[in-house]
């Protein structure tokens, strides 16, 4: 593969520690990649007053993928009381409306669902990232009013763009795709199941169904294994991903990217974790993951699955795990083991 600039934001808590582990793992597979690191995150807007300067958000333009670790800490917060998250701004700032989160079990004793075998959950969920139940989160508010509302926002344009996507990355899998929403409740949703059902008469060979998020959550506990690939709205994007992260291990083993038209941020989709920070304890997989997640994205498909392939060959052993699977490994022993595999 060619020299690709890649810009990294380890950001904040454990984020740093992920994310040095995820270099050594594509330092070892595409030793072409070129590095530059920026600051944001809460411990930027301590020492600048923002999360995400102006300076670093234009030089990210500049890079061919963004590699990020974890921002936000629980104690940082705006004056309203939000979390400091740059990672969303990243998001609909760079227009990176297609989020993906794939969930595979790797073990059986990895899930709360012990009879399931190794790789019999086998999902991607596809969440639209720029719109949706999040399109007001910076309206301003006035809770001395007594009434504090936020919009449901769905768009035909954003609509259409992801749901394509969705449809796209079936095409790649087991060709079946869910459409998640409440559209007998809300009628934003009702507007998207219709755009669903007029972009799906593009790929035929796609077979489709829809599920309430209610139900939806009920069976991907009950049937997991049913789920080939899952498009839903922002919200209930972000709270079905973590479900289903559960499902196989935990937010450790959860990786993401959220992919424009021309950008693209890689990151692991948990949080800082600052119980763990500075411990050498987080698990490394997630990020190491989305590492692979960005080398397919730059066109690096072996490279991609080189990774992919180390990682299910070192979790194949119930031995070789962080203390978030009940392992002793700490965060550069389990990195080590990957390598190891991948030679």
């Amino acid at each position: 593969m060619k020299s690709r600039r890649i810009a990294l934001l380890p950001g904040d808590g454990i984020g740093p520690e992920v994310i040095r582990e995820a270099v050594r793992v594509l330092r070892a597979v595409a030793p072409s990649l070129l590095y530059e690191e920026f600051s944001a995150g809460a411990g930027e807007y301590l020492r600048s007053g923002n999360p995400l300067p102006p300076a670093v958000f234009e030089r990210l333009r500049e890079f061919d993928a963004i590699l990020l670790g974890a921002m936000g800490l629980p104690n940082v917060r705006w004056p309203n009381g939000l979390e400091m998250t740059p990672q969303l701004d990243l998001r609909e700032r760079l227009d990176l409306y297609c989020g993906l989160r794939p969930v595979y079990l790797y073990h059986p004793l990895d899930s709360p669902l012990r009879d399931r075998g190794a790789g019999s959950i086998d999902l991607l969920l596809v969440r639209e990232s720029t719109e949706g139940l999040f399109a007001g989160r910076l309206r301003p508010a006035d809770p001395a009013s007594g009434c504090v509302e936020d919009t449901l926002r769905i768009t035909r344009a954003g609509s259409e763009r992801v749901l394509r996507a969705a449809f796209r990355q079936a095409l790649r899998r087991r060709k079946r795709l869910t459409l998640v929403d409440k559209a007998n409740v809300l009628p934003s949703m009702a507007f998207f199941r219709r755009i669903f059902f007029e972009i799906a008469s593009e790929f035929p060979e796609v077979q489709v169904e829809c599920l309430y998020v209610d139900a939806a959550a009920l069976w991907l506990v009950r049937q997991p294994e049913r789920f080939d690939v899952i498009v839903t709205e922002n919200m209930f994007g972000d709270i079905l991903s973590d479900l289903a992260a559960g499902l196989v291990g935990g937010m450790g083993m959860a990786p993401s990217a959220d992919l424009g038209d021309r950008y693209a941020v890689f990151q692991p989709a948990h949080g800082s974790a600052p119980d763990i920070a500075g411990r050498g304890i987080a698990n490394p997989v997630a990020a190491i993951l989305s590492a692979a997640m960005m080398l397919e994205w730059l066109g690096d498909e072996p490279g991609a699955r080189a990774i992919g392939n180390a990682v299910r060959v070192t979790l194949s052993d119930p031995a070789l795990r962080t203390p978030d699977l009940g392992g002793r490994l700490a965060t550069s022993e389990l990195t080590d083991a990957i390598l190891r595999a991948l030679a």
